[in-house]
């Protein structure tokens, strides 16, 4: 369900905005419209879905706060619609406007806006106090939204008595304690040192998995923006030039500008096992004999195969040398050649958690879902060519590993009888990585 709908809202400061507003629908670039006043935020659009952390992210003069203050109300769209609900705050009277910051939507600042005078629970209890709400209970609900930002204890401190981060946590306790539905985050935690914002950042992840809050934080920060947000906006000069995953933005940047801002992103930690896995060389099921598995993984040119059962459920791994001698064995199954496929991880695993186990098996990293079910794999091959950003050269252009097994697809049949190969021209054993079907896919142009 949508949270807050921006609809074609532009934001003009200067004598004559609707003239700048006119001139910028029929394509006016940013400058030309100067002597009619600033644009601030030009034709953005977006939807924010209820329980979502969209970050706004840009550099200075991109006009990211100014949109955040015209989701709180502080400032009137000179065109556009912003709906929370039913409301538009471009047309709601002022009291239904005062209404909504007190019940719907809370902000927390860059720089605190604490109360030097009140103790750290009056300041928590702040907004409470402005709703009416008598005292036990505001000092209830203070109490317990200090608690989930960690600050038990510190409830009679002043803020000249805390550290920068703590100051922090009891501005979005305050925000916390006000119980509304959607929280704006104006670059929140940019005045904060390195460590103790890393630490507010997970912190707020926390406190949105239990409440499970509508979170729209602003931030320079394109860090802070991959390892926060759901869904991320970029804004450039007063104009959103992509909205996407933190994977999408960095495997499929819109155009130059936001291949420049991703290039020097930890992509390992961004990126996750699911975004790059690919379909298995070679699966087979348990029912498979030795002899059908030494064929598939000879005309796969795979020197190991997955094996799974009839649900697809990762039950091991074999090589070929093991599968040859069982063969030679005389074995009619792959028991005796069923390796444990001890590296296994799911999709939301980030790749920086993948280097270790791929460097420690020669088997690709089998990616399976909460059923133990086998999806794909990540091969080495893929691991690197994550690692490289995409050519941006031509604009829309794009690569992608092609990624996971079909839905529905089925793992290779139980030997049925089918005759098998004599001994003396089954595959020998081979020291190759197994074979992977890796693709690149280029939108938009050639690499």
């Amino acid at each position: 369900m949508t949270a807050i709908r921006v609809e074609n809202v532009y934001k003009v400061f200067g004598r004559r905005p609707q003239e700048a507003v006119r001139r910028l629908r029929e394509g006016a670039p940013r400058e030309d419209v100067k002597q009619h006043g600033t644009a601030a935020v030009i034709d953005a659009s977006f939807e924010v879905a209820e329980g979502e952390i969209f970050v706004v992210m840009g550099l200075s003069g991109s006009g990211k706060s100014t949109l955040i203050r015209m989701l709180n109300g502080l400032w009137r769209p000179t065109s556009g619609r912003i709906m929370l609900g039913d409301d538009d705050l471009a047309t709601v009277s002022a009291s239904r406007l005062r209404t909504l910051r007190r019940s719907t939507v809370s902000m927390v600042f860059q720089h605190f806006a604490l109360l030097p005078h009140r103790t750290v629970l009056d300041n928590a209890a702040y907004p409470l106090e402005i709703q009416g709400i008598k005292k036990p209970a505001r000092r209830e609900r203070a109490l317990q939204a200090l608690e989930l930002v960690g600050l038990s204890g510190w409830e009679d401190s002043l803020p000249s008595q805390l550290s920068g981060g703590m100051r922090q946590r009891v501005g979005l306790a305050r925000a916390l304690a006000a119980d509304t539905d959607i929280l704006l985050m104006d670059e929140a935690f940019s005045a904060l040192d390195p460590l103790i914002r890393r630490e507010m950042q997970e912190q707020l992840i926390e406190i949105q998995q239990k409440l499970g809050k509508t979170i729209i934080f602003i931030t320079h920060d394109l860090n802070e923006a991959m390892f926060l947000g759901d869904r991320i906006a970029v804004m450039r000069a007063g104009r959103i030039v992509q909205i996407g995953s933190a994977e999408e933005i960095l495997s499929e940047p819109a155009d130059e500008y936001v291949a420049q801002f991703v290039a020097d992103v930890d992509r390992t930690r961004v990126l996750t096992a699911g975004s790059v896995m690919v379909r298995p060389g070679v699966v087979l099921a348990t029912s498979a004999g030795p002899r059908q598995a030494a064929r598939a993984m000879r005309e796969a040119h795979a020197s190991a195969a997955f094996v799974v059962d009839r649900d697809r459920v990762l039950r091991g791994a074999v090589q070929d040398s093991d599968v040859v001698a069982a063969a030679r064995a005389g074995a009619t199954r792959l028991d005796p050649a069923l390796l444990d496929a001890a590296h296994t991880v799911d999709e939301s695993t980030p790749l920086s958690e993948v280097f270790a186990p791929s460097a420690e098996s020669p088997l690709p990293v089998a990616v399976t879902d909460e059923r133990g079910r086998l999806l794909g794999v990540v091969p080495r091959v893929a691991l690197l060519e994550a690692m490289v950003p995409p050519d941006t050269d031509a604009e829309g252009v794009g690569a992608s590993v092609t990624p996971t097994v079909p839905e529905g697809f089925e793992p290779l049949p139980p030997d049925d009888g089918v005759p098998g190969l004599a001994p003396d021209v089954l595959p020998e054993p081979t020291t190759q990585l197994p074979a992977v079907d890796v693709r690149a896919t280029i939108q938009g142009g050639a690499r």
